[in-house]
């Protein structure tokens, strides 16, 4: 449950790549035979631009950071109210830029890689903490 919103990481991309599995069979003289065996990976790319003075910045990172660590799957929703199921987080990846002379940066940039996991398995589901609680309620703690 993290909240992408303006004080925390806005993204400005979303790149999502859905595949699906099909076993193949070699035949003599004719092309391999196919099978759906069902689906494959999704995978869901955020990237964006943080600016510390004007958004997050390195503390909501690591609070993702944080949540990949706890090896569970978290629910992804979209701002107008889509369910896009159960995801982990895989990768952060971040690129930092234009420091003040204290060497904290002005400009972060960010990549966060998601990966859907099975949504019936409600064991993998990350809890919530006092944070992130508070962070719903639209205060820091």
């Amino acid at each position: 449950m993290f909240v992408f919103q303006t004080r925390t990481v806005p993204y400005q991309e979303l790149k999502r790549i859905t595949q699906w599995r099909h076993a193949n069979q070699s035949r003599v003289g004719d092309r391999p035979a196919y099978q759906f065996v069902g689906p494959g990976t999704d995978i869901i790319t955020l990237s964006g631009t943080l600016l510390p003075e004007f958004t997050g910045g390195r503390l909501d990172l690591d609070e993702i950071r944080d949540m990949a660590d706890q090896g569970q799957a978290w629910p992804l929703v979209e701002g107008t109210g889509r369910q896009y199921g159960l995801w982990v987080v895989t990768q952060v990846e971040e690129t930092t830029s234009h420091f003040f002379r204290d060497g904290m940066p002005q400009k972060i940039e960010f990549t966060l890689t998601l990966e859907h996991v099975d949504d019936t398995r409600t064991d993998l589901l990350g809890s919530l903490t006092t944070y992130t609680i508070a962070r719903l309620a639209g205060a820091y703690v």
